[in-house]
């Protein structure tokens, strides 16, 4: 796992503090990230990793409801990074939290039961969406699973309108677009997966967010 420039939170560095409180107001978030946790399902002794862990909500909420999971956050904001150890020093999560971005292949055969993604992938450019699905997949073990929340096919008006006008404004067309056209599925089977399974749909006054699950296989 590594370092490197990175988009923050909300696309400016200086809106980073503000993050937790703009992503409760304008995505529902209680309710996705509960719908998630339930896809997510954690066990006990459970090695899950969250890319672009950001400020830690995720870690929390699902060390919430399985205190005894390995959770571990991966993020290349480092004050993100630093508001989620503080977060979870408060709330007692056992989660824990480094600054980097995942590589491509893991070393010292280091895998994961499961790997999740909230609200990451709209940000990068299409090939970093690539790179990003395909290191998910080399760093699960057998069997594993693979859940991505984030901003999909954005099927009416409307959810063009408000995507629009609100994370393209923030985060830029050029990124976001593939995501509202739809890209999702088809990176996630792409990356290895085999075609994946829309599990919610969640309309909000930035746009759709779809809940993805996939599984790597087997053998």
């Amino acid at each position: 796992m590594s370092g490197e420039a990175h988009t923050p939170p909300l696309g400016y560095a200086a809106l980073t503090p503000f993050y937790d409180r703009a992503i409760a107001a304008l995505t529902r978030e209680a309710v996705w990230r509960a719908r998630l946790v339930h896809h997510l399902n954690p066990q006990r002794s459970e090695a899950i990793l969250d890319v672009g862990s950001g400020t830690g909500s995720l870690a929390i909420a699902t060390t919430a409801v399985q205190p005894e999971c390995n959770f571990r956050g991966i993020d290349p904001d480092r004050s993100a990074v630093t508001i989620a150890r503080r977060k979870a020093a408060l709330a007692g999560s056992g989660a824990t939290f480094e600054i980097g971005r995942l590589e491509e292949r893991p070393v010292d055969g280091e895998r994961f039961d499961k790997i999740v993604c909230s609200l990451v992938l709209h940000q990068v450019p299409l090939a970093e969406k690539r790179r990003m699905l395909g290191a998910m997949h080399d760093w699960l073990k057998p069997g594993g699973h693979v859940f991505i929340a984030d901003y999909g096919r954005q099927p009416t008006l409307a959810t063009r309108l408000a995507f629009r006008l609100t994370v393209q404004m923030l985060d830029g067309k050029a990124d976001t677009q593939p995501n509202a056209d739809g890209v999702l599925p088809a990176l996630v089977d792409e990356a290895g997966f085999g075609v994946p399974t829309i599990l919610d749909t969640i309309n909000t006054i930035t746009g759709r967010i779809e809940i993805i699950g996939a599984r790597k296989s087997p053998a």
